[in-house]
């Protein structure tokens, strides 16, 4: 144990000891401990009740197991090392456990620090919140809460009621100054003790908060790592549980958001906001739910505002664009996309390489909705030049991010759909083989959507057969959980485009089937439970 631990340690088995004597109960002494220790030692409500209660953690450890065996329940992993996290702050517990941690201390999860009701749906303790009332006793200030500040009177404490009292003293005292009302000797140095008592009370008030509102810079590096995660599980993972964690995290950053911060930390948490609500947006479109797809791009176009960078922005747009290209009005999509190139303006970064590949496509889908074919072809071209020169350009790292950055594989990729949606199917399938080549065997959406582009250039070709088997085997490679809207998409679009040219059949019949088995959706009341 540091020096600082065992100083922790002493201080509150000190104010145990005192509260154990005065008759107060196990919460209204947690109470006492974190006000005694959470500015000098960042001691959390959940570690002052441990402390409170005068066990170690181990101690904690079995009295959880315990109930979960009294429950019936498998004896949980829960150890040492994951109470630590909980109690720095590092880690939030989870439902289930949280239940546990709040009938082990016979507290609601407020008591412990934490927001909402337990999932049990029933108090813990009855005078649960005694420890948090206004009334609640109050231990003095004990030898050791070190020396007062010069200009602060020996029995200065803070009052109980949130500083409203301190405020009233010093209504009072300017009411009367106002008044031109005159104090005696002995009652001027009674005034002088109660205005500064007042004084130093709001000052301290105002340590306390922005002690409380810092997010500690260990979390910050925690949710970042977190959210550049959750950008390279994006093309491997199952939509819907990527979601869960990722809205997860989003919202342990809103709450931090819900408090005042420092500039920079503010900045850092609005980053994380803009690029969390981005990748819920992508896995919306994913899962095939435009609605939320673009409330969640207008969240992350808010959070981008906060930060001032423009290539955030621009990322945002860029990302948003492609809601309108899969499922709307492409020539909303190029608008988008002309807007987030403008927005990344001459600085390096993904967006700069997204947003021309996004124009290109848009330029080829209206392309096959009438006008100038040969127009289109060449600004869908020039496009996709300007993506490669601004590919060029992107650092290492963005290169390899395929949520928040831009692959090479990518590019080959849509440049390669560009080429089928304008007709130039041998070129086409040039470019799809070199960017399937490219791509690991994890890398599952881009890789289904490549083969559904060639099963299309099949079928311009005018070899109906081998378009519906590169269609069955596109959708046959990947497992029920990643078929989403998104991926699935092609693959009606194939069926519909073979209907049109040469009728129903038993084989086009057997892939449509296919296609109505495969589809996997949003649990219901998935946003909302973790909103």
């Amino acid at each position: 144990m540091s020096g600082r631990q065992h100083r922790e340690t002493e201080i509150a088995r000190q104010v145990r000891a005192r509260g154990l004597a005065a008759g107060y109960t196990l919460a209204q002494i947690a109470a006492q401990i974190y006000e005694a220790c959470a500015q000098r030692f960042g001691t959390t409500r959940i570690k002052a009740h441990r402390l409170s209660h005068g066990v170690a953690l181990a101690d904690v450890i079995e009295q959880v197991r315990a109930l979960f065996e009294r429950d019936g329940k498998p004896v949980p992993g829960i150890g040492e090392t994951l109470l630590s996290a909980y109690e720095s702050g590092m880690k939030r517990p989870g439902p289930e456990y949280l239940h546990y941690l709040c009938s082990v201390y016979r507290v609601e999860p407020l008591a412990l620090g934490y927001d909402g009701p337990c999932i049990c749906g029933h108090g813990h303790e009855v005078l649960v919140d005694a420890a948090f009332e206004d009334a609640r006793p109050h231990i003095s200030p004990a030898p050791w809460a070190g020396p007062a500040s010069p200009a602060s009177p020996d029995n200065c404490t803070p009052s109980l009621d949130g500083g409203e009292e301190d405020e009233n003293v010093l209504r009072r005292t300017l009411l009367r100054l106002l008044a031109g009302g005159t104090v005696s000797a002995a009652g001027l140095n009674e005034l002088n003790e109660e205005v500064l008592g007042a004084v130093e009370n709001l000052r301290r008030r105002m340590d306390e908060t922005m002690v409380r509102a810092t997010v500690s810079p260990a979390m910050l590096d925690q949710w970042e790592q977190a959210t550049a995660g959750f950008g390279r599980q994006y093309m491997n993972t199952p939509p819907v549980r990527l979601l869960c964690d990722v809205m997860l995290e989003f919202a342990a950053v809103r709450k931090a958001l819900n408090h005042r911060q420092p500039v920079d930390v503010q900045e850092r948490l609005c980053r994380m906001s803009a690029q969390l609500a981005g990748l819920s947006g992508m896995l919306m479109i994913d899962l095939g739910d435009q609605r939320l797809a673009r409330s969640f791009f207008r969240t992350g176009r808010m959070a981008a505002d906060e930060t001032g960078d423009r290539a955030l922005r621009a990322w945002v747009t860029a990302r948003e664009s492609l809601v309108p290209l899969y499922y709307g009005d492409p020539r909303e999509a190029l608008t988008l996309a002309k807007k987030s190139r403008d927005l990344a303006g001459t600085t390096p970064c993904a967006a700069r390489t997204m947003a021309p590949v996004v124009e290109a496509r848009a330029l080829a889908k209206i392309a096959g909705l009438g006008g100038s074919r040969h127009d289109v072809v060449e600004q869908a071209k020039r496009a996709l030049h300007r993506a490669r020169t601004a590919f060029a350009q992107m650092n290492d790292s963005d290169r390899e991010d395929p949520a928040f950055g831009y692959t090479e594989r990518q590019l080959y990729f849509y440049q390669g759909d560009v080429l089928v949606r304008l007709g130039q199917t041998v070129e086409a399938d040039v470019v799809l083989e070199k960017a399937l080549s490219q791509y690991s065997d994890d890398d599952l959406l881009d890789q289904t959507l490549i083969r559904f582009d060639r099963a299309l250039c099949r079928l311009i070709e005018g070899d109906v057969e081998a378009a519906l088997k590169l269609g069955r085997a596109a959708i046959e490679m990947v497992d029920k959980d990643h078929r989403t809207d998104l991926l699935l998409k092609p693959g009606y679009d194939l069926e519909k485009a073979v209907r049109a040219k040469h009728g129903d059949s038993p084989e086009l019949k057997e892939f449509r089937e296919m296609l109505a088995e495969s589809r996997v959706g949003i649990p219901k009341g998935l946003i909302k439970d973790v909103g």
